[in-house]
């Protein structure tokens, strides 16, 4: 454990002056659903022929903090029950949620997913059935709740993955081969490495969607607000096409920098809720796994991550991607959670701990003096509240003719100095 305060004492301190900021808009497509509770009444519709009466339905669910996706999973509930069927929820997240099935259900609570709010079940279970075998002999499995339901429904949104590239990354194809296999499935896929999932994901889907009883997939493609564009219900026997269009769909709406290099990138909180990776390698450019694939045109010398996201609930995955962080982040670590996540996917470097510092001022002053050349007051730092709010960022004065210079990029606000309270804590939020 480490000790409560750990001293720096190098000449001349780590507190020397730094630049005045600016408030920066960020511009992105930002066009989104207005009425989500019409489009899933819409999207429904193609399936109206489904003879639904008296039919128990479990509704897989991921362990993301998807923006709106409750109120999909609500409407979605409300059309099953309108039509006759028993709908209920179960996670749908491997070995996320401590591994077990009280965690899971935590996991799906802290985002509004309970009995009262959905108006159906939620039922949670680490049991699984084993469907078949794939190459190399691998188990692919279902949680035993969705087997003995009349039918499964898997809701997720599609997105780029944190770790790896391939056909089918982070959507319905990964919930079903990973999500719905729970703990045992995701340490089984993932023995293999995350470089083999481009031909991992799709066999194990194939088998599962051929042993079960799925009736569709809701897929959902957020903008860079975390507002939902497009909303889709997904034939079985269109999984595999259909989730790799909206890919590339979801590829053109991800938020990123619109910067060339950053000194320091200041991120507020990092959270499973916010990234698989805690934060975004498809804004940072640093996947844990350092699989290829990830060059996004922006250079980043130094990564300094000042706190957890509340939601996260102590799962500090993805730190290992930073080069410093504080006192404060660390004591909120739960462990358990951490390292049953890691050690499943067999990244361990998500887990490593970077440089702790005692505050956020000497956390910034540490990222500082790595950067080779650069002096405090000239160096170029940007500061975000986490890699999925990007809409609005603080950016150094030296970045202003930059910014002036960017389209997508405008100030908002006069230059002003960062404000520390007694302790070395950051004032004030990126809003």
């Amino acid at each position: 454990m480490l000790p409560s305060s750990i001293p720096i004492p190098i000449p001349g301190g780590l507190h020397d002056p730094l630049p005045r900021f600016v408030k920066v808009g960020q511009e992105f497509d930002l066009s989104a659903i207005s009425d989500i509770n019409a489009s899933v009444a819409q999207q429904f519709q193609r399936f109206a022929d489904n003879e639904l009466t008296g039919k128990s339905i479990a509704i897989g669910i991921g362990s993301r903090g998807i923006k709106q996706q409750p109120q999909v999973v609500r409407a979605l509930i409300q059309e099953l029950k309108t039509a006759g069927a028993k709908p209920f929820i179960i996670p749908a997240m491997g070995s996320h949620g401590g591994g077990s099935a009280e965690g899971q259900a935590a996991v799906l609570a802290s985002y509004g997913y309970t009995e009262e709010g959905m108006g159906a079940p939620i039922r949670s279970s680490m049991e699984v059935v084993e469907l078949g075998r794939i190459e190399r002999n691998d188990p692919v499995y279902c949680e035993k709740l969705a087997m003995e339901a009349d039918h499964i429904i898997m809701c997720n949104r599609v997105k780029p993955h944190t770790d790896f590239r391939a056909s089918h990354e982070s959507g319905l194809v990964k919930m079903v081969a990973i999500g719905m296999a729970k703990h045992a499935g995701a340490t089984a896929l993932h023995f293999h490495g995350m470089g083999n999932f481009n031909t991992l994901l799709p066999a194990a889907t194939e088998v599962f969607l051929e042993k079960t009883r799925t009736l569709f997939g809701v897929a959902m493609v957020e903008n860079a607000e975390e507002n939902l564009k497009h909303i889709e219900f997904v034939a079985t026997e269109d999984f595999f096409d259909r989730d790799a269009a909206l890919l590339e769909m979801a590829k053109t709406s991800i938020p990123r920098l619109y910067f060339n290099s950053i000194d320091v990138l200041i991120i507020d909180e990092i959270g499973k809720d916010i990234s698989g990776a805690g934060m975004d390698p498809n804004v940072t450019g640093r996947p844990p796994s350092s699989l290829p694939g990830f060059d996004t045109g922006l250079s980043i010398n130094r990564i300094v991550v000042r706190d957890l996201s509340e939601k996260t609930e102590g799962n500090s995955t993805g730190i290992g991607s930073a080069d410093v962080t504080t006192q404060r982040l660390l004591r909120k670590v739960d462990w358990t959670k951490i390292y049953v996540n890691i050690v499943t996917a067999g990244v361990l470097e998500g887990a490593r701990l970077p440089i702790v510092a005692d505050s956020d001022r000497d956390a910034i002053g540490i990222a500082l003096r790595g950067c080779f050349g650069v002096t405090s007051e000239n160096s170029r730092i940007v500061r975000i509240r986490n890699t999925l709010e990007m809409t609005t960022v603080w950016a150094s004065e030296p970045m202003i003719a930059d910014i002036k210079l960017n389209p997508d990029q405008n100030l908002l606000s006069k230059p002003f100095h960062l404000e520390f309270d007694s302790d070395g804590r950051l004032n004030g939020q990126v809003i």
